[in-house]
């Protein structure tokens, strides 16, 4: 079964092609990582599936129903499709328990009994018992992008889009995120993952798309892809990762 189908996608800014014709499948419990140098398209082609960015041409399925199908409203898309970024995007003066709760709440209708009990346990799950009331500034960058992942999951999405999570993390945090985003992986949940973090792509990943120019130019299972790349650009780009010693 596939979650995401994605189907000759076009974008557009302004003049600039961003996204090329691009094709891709998700499928349920997969978990597929998308790699690239910056501009490459990426995070557009991420924001693409949630419908935060507009698209010329193509389609978007979710379990194959369009993401622009009427019978498919915004709110049903969100609720079953969680989106994290690099930046933490945590309200500074609500508690961590409060940022969490408040989609539950406001836009899924659940109670707040109901949503913080959930909150509470997720909290738990990924290491962040004792936290509900801290605000956002009181917690470390690592606590933080946990946090925003946390807010994700609250929803019960069945997809988890995550865009470059690690970026804005000190080398030290990093590891603690990717360990929460294996410990969902080993969950079964579907995910697809833009990441600078190769060697995370290599451990996490049951498929890695490299994109250049807008356009997906190989597509492989990891141990494939990293030890034996089939495109030039695929194996000039890697180069240059094992060079500055991140792979």
């Amino acid at each position: 079964m596939y979650r995401i189908e994605i189907s000759n996608l076009v974008k557009y800014y302004g003049d600039k092609l961003v996204l090329d014709d691009i094709s891709l499948n998700v499928r349920e419990h997969e978990v597929v990582c998308l790699i690239g140098a910056s501009g490459s398209g990426k995070s557009t082609l991420l924001r693409c599936v949630n419908d935060l960015v507009e698209f010329d041409s193509g389609k978007i399925l979710i379990d194959g129903k369009s993401i622009h199908d009427p019978a498919f409203p915004p709110i049903e898309l969100y609720k079953r499709v969680g989106i994290v970024f690099q930046s933490y995007n945590l309200f500074p003066t609500m508690t961590v328990i409060d940022n969490i709760t408040l989609a539950p709440r406001k836009v899924h209708g659940i109670s707040k009994t109901e949503s913080e009990q959930y909150a509470r346990e997720l909290l738990g799950l990924f290491g962040l018992e004792g936290f509900s009331s801290s605000y956002p500034e009181q917690l470390s960058g690592g606590q933080q992008q946990r946090v925003a992942i946390v807010r994700a999951m609250a929803t019960k999405p069945e997809l988890l889009l995550l865009d470059e999570v690690t970026a804005a993390l000190d080398p030290e945090l990093i590891g603690d995120v990717l360990s929460v985003i294996k410990q969902l992986r080993d969950q079964g949940m579907t995910m697809l993952i833009v990441t600078h973090e190769m060697g995370f792509a290599r451990d996490v990943a049951d498929r890695v798309c490299f994109l250049d120019g807008g356009k997906i130019l190989e597509e492989a299972p990891p141990a494939k892809l990293f030890s034996a790349p089939e495109n030039p650009r695929t194996r000039q780009f890697l180069q240059r990762i094992i060079d500055a010693g991140r792979l």
